[in-house]
């Protein structure tokens, strides 16, 4: 393979990641869009870990998620997640478990439950 097309091939991948991490920044992050859910219990230059609780009933601010995460449900909780162009998504994570996040411009989670709601996220900086 010549060097000009080991260099495009190479590049490719960024065309894809840079972006999505550009558009991810419609909205605030999670932390600093609505801190009444989201607060920053631990951050170094590697980590920040954020604790949320969802009153049941609430909605949380519009905000993004620019990095990729995990999150981890402290209890069993019932979402409707609503992005910027309306599209709405039911989760019902229970506790104990954890789940990969996305890269996310701009949303809304509405704990649809009867009760509280809490989590961990922790993103890698």
């Amino acid at each position: 393979m010549n060097r000009s097309a080991t260099i495009v091939l190479s590049l490719t991948p960024l065309l894809y990641v840079a972006p999505s991490a550009a558009f991810a920044q419609n909205a605030p992050p999670t932390y600093q869009a609505d801190p009444s859910v989201y607060k920053v219990i631990f951050e170094d230059q590697n980590f920040r870990v954020i604790a949320a609780t969802w009153k049941a009933g609430a909605t949380d601010k519009s905000h993004s998620h620019p990095v990729p995460y995990v999150v981890y449900s402290v209890t069993d909780c019932a979402f409707k997640l609503t992005s910027a162009d309306g599209t709405i998504i039911n989760r019902n994570p229970k506790a104990g478990t954890a789940l990969p996040g996305v890269i996310t411009a701009s949303h809304t989670a509405t704990n649809t439950g009867p009760t509280d709601c809490q989590a961990v996220f922790v993103e890698r900086k």
